[in-house]
This record gives structure tokens, sequence and C-alpha cells, in this order.
């Protein structure tokens, strides 16, 4: 009972490191990219499309050539693990599995 019990937690924290998982914009294919919450196939081919160009020197070279990516969807995205250049968007809480409390049992 004991080994499934730790067997549980540890694939659980495990679930939790892969679901916050960064994804570097100028690195990612488009399955890495769409795996972030608020990119869809439409938006990550517009950012495979601008990145042919040019990779994205910051978040406001990210903002301004792929149209629909503001200052807000900027922050969601961020936020949900997206990174230009290995850094976060300023503004964005910073999510990690350290710092999202884990849901606690049903009490009976």
């Amino acid at each position: 009972m004991l080994k499934k019990l730790l067997l549980a937690i540890v694939t659980m924290v495990a679930a939790m490191s892969l679901a916050f998982a960064q994804v570097e914009v100028n690195k990612a294919d488009e399955a890495a990219l769409n795996s972030v919450k608020g990119i869809g196939p439409a938006k990550s081919k517009a950012i495979m499309e601008e990145r042919a160009k040019g990779e994205f020197k910051d978040w406001a070279d990210l903002e301004q050539r792929v149209k629909g990516i503001g200052d807000k969807s900027a922050v969601k995205l961020s936020e949900a693990g997206l990174q230009v250049n290995g850094k976060s968007r300023d503004g964005a809480a910073i999510k990690t599995a350290a710092t999202t409390k884990m849901a606690e049992p049903a009490k009976k």
C-alpha cells in the first residue's frame, strides 16, 4: 500500500513538472508551440513563418511581428510557459511546480 502511494505521489510530481515546461519560441517546433495554452495551429504557424525570417530578439519583437499577440496575450503566453531567448515576459507571474499548490485530498 505504501509503495502504491509513493508511486502515485512521484507520478503526480513528474506530471506537474511537465505541465509547466518552458517552451523557447526560437527553438520550438509547431507541436511544442501548440502545447502552450493559448497557442493554436494558426498562431503557431504564424510564429514559425515569422521566425523563418529571423529569430525573435525579445518579447517586443514577437509582439510586433506576430499578429494577434499583444501585451495581454503575451503575458498569458508567458505564464503558460512560452519564453523568448530564455526570458519570461515582464509582468508575467512565473508558474512552477514548486509554487503551484497541490490539490488536497477529499475529506470523508
